[in-house]
Parts: structure tokens; sequence; C-alpha cells
């Protein structure tokens, strides 16, 4: 599925657009009250789960979080990750295959099951916050600071899978990205509860020494948070002359990457991308990709407090 979302949804405010479709988001969230209220949420007692899930549609860091957690659990528990199955997302399933154990079936229940079956003590889910049947011990909303919650409407009429007042009862957030509006968006979650614990990351490449810096690049991905890949790059003086963005986990034709070749021949540049795009490029030998993973700013606490919840449960 090529979706790309619709640029009124991360306007700062709600366009006609937005109000139009205003009636069919509100029979929607009508509809998720009523499925949550007739499906019972299951607790699991043999395993222990952490959600890293997200309430804005798109890139906000959930893989990048879930590899963080399972290197910080690695050494103290026997730790998995579960992630839905679907089609579209070989590239994410990938890489969290290359990090641990991964379990990937079609429902998450079924995941859990297996899970349990070869005796892992904690499942860390990578999305699935708005799974009806799971009653999860432990929940991260994460967000993309440079997109945070659009127009603040739920889809279709912005980008949010849910009211962004839910978040009193998810307790833990995490913020992605630049520092940019990162007070005045720490300001509007504390309004809603001066309880919620916030952590922040950035994304730090891990393989930028390879890359001459006096080199031109023409970037592109198909990822949820194009902007902040760019950033990250001009941040470490990684000269971007020409960027493109495709849809999220955007399936590349050949057509696609002659395209880029072409103009990269035009701009007489080097062609770089992520490591989640290269995973669906075929070994690509013209194309370099960049290697990064998540700092956490205040990782002493937020170690400190995945591991209360471990020890306390």
């Amino acid at each position: 599925m090529k979706f790309k979302k619709p640029k009124f949804w991360d306007y700062k405010k709600p366009n006609i657009i937005s109000y139009l479709l205003l009636p069919i988001s509100l029979l929607l969230a009508i509809l998720k009250i009523v499925i949550e209220a007739l499906i019972k949420k299951r607790k699991y007692l043999s395993i222990k789960t952490i959600c890293v899930g997200n309430i804005y549609l798109g890139g906000t860091g959930k893989t990048s979080l879930s590899l963080k957690i399972n290197e910080i659990l690695g050494s103290k528990v026997k730790s998995c990750f579960i992630k839905k199955y679907y089609s579209n997302q070989i590239d994410e399933q990938k890489i969290l295959a290359n990090h641990g154990k991964l379990f990937k079936s079609k429902t998450r229940s079924s995941s859990i099951e297996q899970a349990i079956h070869e005796g892992f003590e904690v499942a860390i889910f990578d999305d699935g916050l708005q799974d009806p049947s799971i009653n999860y011990d432990y929940n991260i909303v994460c967000f993309n600071i440079d997109n945070w919650i659009g127009n603040n409407f739920t889809i279709p009429a912005g980008p949010l899978r849910e009211s962004i007042k839910n978040l009193k009862k998810y307790k833990n957030v995490f913020l992605n990205g630049n520092n940019e509006n990162i007070d005045s968006i720490k300001k509007y979650i504390y309004n809603i509860d001066p309880n919620i614990k916030i952590y922040q990351g950035e994304y730090i490449p891990l393989n930028i020494s390879e890359f001459d810096k006096d080199d031109k690049y023409l970037v592109f991905s198909g990822i949820g948070n194009h902007k902040t890949f760019i950033t990250m790059l001009r941040n470490n003086n990684i000269n971007v002359i020409k960027d493109l963005e495709f849809p999220d986990h955007y399936k590349y034709s050949q057509k696609d990457i002659d395209d880029i070749n072409s103009i990269s021949k035009k701009f007489n540049c080097k062609i770089m991308t992520t490591e989640k795009d290269y995973m669906r490029l075929n070994n690509n030998n013209k194309i370099f990709y960049i290697k990064s993973e998540l700092k956490i700013l205040n990782q002493e606490a937020f170690i400190k407090d995945i591991s209360k919840f471990y020890e306390n449960n």
C-alpha cells in the first residue's frame, strides 16, 4: 500500500477539508469505543509486555526505541520482539530480526503465545497501542517532534489514531527528533496530565565517518520522518543538495531507481538513503545508506523506570 499522508494533516490549524471530514472522525471514535467495550483485554501473567506505540499515524521512532529497550533489558531478562505481520513492513521486520528474536504472526495474540512457549520473559511490541485485545503492562507513546500532533484531529480529518487526551491513560511519552518547540510540547503534555513521564531521544549516525564531507548527495527516503533524517544529515555536515520524499514503507520500482540515478547524474552527486530503505533495494551497490541508532537523552531515568517496571511486576 502506497500511502502518503495528506499535507493538511500537518497544518498547525485544521483547514476546511479537516472540518468536512470531522463527522467521519467522530463516527470512527464512537465505533472504537464500542469495539473496546465489547472486546475484553487480556492480561498475560506468564510474560511481561511492553508496547511501544503511537497516536500520530506515521514515523515516530517506534522501531528504534524497541531496539533500545531490548538492548537495555538484554543482559537482565530474556526479551523478544513482537510485530504484527504486514507485507509492506519487511524492512522493519528485518531490522528487528537482526537484533533479537522476532515473532511476526498476523495476530499479536498468536505471537505472544509463541513467545511464552519458547520461555521469553518480556515481549516488546513494536506498534499495537490501539489493539483492543491486549492489556499491556507498560505503554510508551512515541512522537516525532517535527510532526508532533499535526492539526490535532483524528483520522481522517487529521493524523491522530485517537485523541491526544488519551495520553493520561498511557503515562509514558517518548519524544524523538531535534529540540525545536520542545518546551511548548512538554507544556502541552503536562496540561493533559502533570504526572506523565516524558523521555527524549535523538538519532545518531553510526557510519558517518565513511562519507566524504566534500561530496554532494542526493538523499531519498520512504519513512515517516523524512525531515528528521535530512536534519540529522545536515547537522553532521553531509552536503545534501537535493532530497526526495516517498510514502512510508514505499516499495521502490526499477523505474524509481532509474529516476533517482538520473537525477543524481544531473546534479553530479552520490546517492544516500536510510538503512530501512536500503532493505527494500536488493543491495543496490550504487546507493549508500546511513546506519543510525536512537540516543536517549535522559537514559538513566528511562533505564530506572524500565527496570522498576520489570522488578515490580
